[in-house]
């Protein structure tokens, strides 16, 4: 659908570079969720880098994801993807 991530990459600090199907491009910040239960694992830097998509939404391997409604709501807009540094 239109609101799908087509991209993902990761970038430092926990963050993620996302473009959504409609040509949206964005920074998501996973830090505030990294406490929350499920998302523990994702402090782990080497596992956070394989963050893909599955069905349109943003997850890991194990089954962590990110819908992209929360994706679209949450991030901040950019032009290109940023520095990842």
């Amino acid at each position: 659908m239109y609101w799908d991530a087509k991209v993902v990459k990761p970038l430092s600090d926990y963050r993620i570079y996302v473009e959504i199907e409609d040509d949206r491009q964005g920074v998501f910040d996973m830090k505030p969720y990294l406490d929350r239960c499920v998302f523990r694992e994702l402090k782990n830097e080497h596992y956070f880098n394989e963050v893909g998509i599955l069905f349109g939404a943003v997850s890991w391997p194990h089954d962590q994801d990110i819908e992209p409604e929360t994706l679209i709501e949450d991030m901040v807009p950019v032009e290109t993807m940023p520095n990842p540094c």
